[in-house]
């Protein structure tokens, strides 16, 4: 019987879990999802509302139709993509692309099991009217001081 307790560690028993905790804000799965649709032809995202032009929000805070939901007990996340698709494309194909590129880079990047992309197609627009979605970058601020103001 003391058999089994010779190769327990006893720093198990001295020292508590350490516990890791990271939380990760809806913004950045809504950032990594735009930059998804990005690169795939034919859909759009939903435009803004007259609040969001009037208050001027624009970037991430101004993204309409993407919803984050994180599940910290199970290290999961689930995300409602709302999207408008060009006529003439098969809605099946296109829902599959979206949620395995959608998928495959969010577990890349957080780490976290997708446990569900859930697509929906709000309206049938005319390819005309599909424009790419378009990813803004911040472009480093330029230095306002020369080396000549520390010698």
């Amino acid at each position: 019987m003391t058999d089994q307790f010779t190769d327990l560690d006893i720093k198990e028993i001295q020292f508590a879990d350490t516990i890791f905790v990271r939380d990760i804000e809806t913004r950045v799965f809504q950032a990594i999802v735009v930059k998804c649709l990005a690169e795939i032809e034919g859909v759009a995202l939903l435009e803004g509302n007259l609040l969001d032009n009037l208050l001027g929000r624009e970037g991430n805070e101004r993204i309409k139709g993407i919803h984050v939901e994180q599940d910290q007990k199970n290290h999961s996340v689930s995300i409602k993509v709302e999207v408008n698709v060009a006529h003439g494309i098969s809605i099946p194909v296109k829902a599959e692309e979206i949620q395995t590129k959608i998928a495959a880079e969010v577990c890349r990047l957080t780490g976290l099991h997708v446990a569900c992309v859930h697509v929906i197609f709000k309206a049938l627009i005319s390819e005309q009217t599909v424009q790419p979605i378009k990813v803004e970058e911040k472009q480093p601020e330029k230095e306002e001081f020369s080396v000549e103001e520390f010698s």
